[in-house]
């Protein structure tokens, strides 16, 4: 896993990660502290997951990267 510069690229967030941010009670702030200080996986040609791990929960934002955008589709946590 490594950091990423995400300044660099056109982020959108789609609706359904806020829909399913507040049915997990994770707040909106947290989508964008873990795309900023998460830590980066790569899978599969196009995709990402950014993993913010906290005392209580772990962030996992996922989406894919195409071109110079960064299109974030999902939310999900682990406890």
């Amino acid at each position: 896993m490594i950091l990423m510069d995400i300044s660099k690229y056109e982020v959108e967030i789609k609706h359904h990660v806020f829909v399913q941010a507040l049915k997990r009670g994770i707040h909106p702030d947290l989508i964008e502290d873990t795309l900023i200080k998460g830590k980066l996986k790569r899978f599969g040609k196009h995709g990402v997951r950014f993993v913010s791990k906290g005392s209580k929960r772990t962030i996992i934002c996922v989406g894919q990267i195409i071109g110079m955008k960064l299109i974030i589709f999902t939310i999900e946590e682990e406890k």
